[in-house]
């Protein structure tokens, strides 16, 4: 079972995710990831590890990591074997939207195979890299609508929490 952690505030986004994911260890994952909007630099910083939380953290250890909006994720694996390519956050074809995503989206090969046609380019085996690259194609300066239109593609039964580059102060929530 997946776990999602978000968080929006003045605090460091980086150590509350991983106080979030930590608390949800017991649901067992394997694998663990998170992405900070620094918004001073206008980037998004992603870091994702397969294996234990300890293994995500210890790869984390010394690095500054600022910024005040995040999402995190352990992962169990459903589509896709487990390794840190296939671990979330997940992004589209460029880096400005972050997804995270519980659950299991049933017409991932369809959307996935239309989405291809159209030159996107896929890096995992994911259901969720799906959610991403439908974010990236809807967006049209409106992150709510983006997701809006891309939950009205998806068929199964999800939660998703979305970030970008372009709206520092929000994070999207989606079931």
């Amino acid at each position: 079972m997946c776990g999602i952690v978000g968080y929006v505030g003045d605090k460091s986004a980086a150590a509350i995710l991983l106080e979030g994911l930590k608390n949800l260890e017991y649901r067992g994952y394997d694998s663990a990831g998170i992405a900070v909007l620094d918004a001073a630099k206008n980037s998004i910083f992603l870091f994702k590890k397969e294996g234990k939380l300890s293994s995500l953290t210890n790869g984390l250890s010394g690095r500054e990591i600022t910024g005040g909006l995040g999402i995190g994720h352990t992962r169990w694996a459903t589509h896709g074997e487990p390794n840190e390519a296939n671990a979330h956050p997940h992004y589209g074809n460029t880096r400005d939207f972050m997804v995270v995503h519980n659950g299991i989206i049933e017409n991932h090969q369809e959307l996935k195979s239309k989405l291809i046609k159209e030159k996107h380019v896929f890096t995992s085996q994911t259901d969720t890299e799906v959610i991403a690259h439908l974010i990236e194609k809807f967006y049209k300066g409106d992150l709510k609508k983006a997701v809006l239109s891309t939950v009205k593609c998806l068929r199964g039964s999800f939660a998703i929490g979305v970030i970008s580059i372009y709206h520092p102060g929000i994070l999207v929530a989606a079931r």
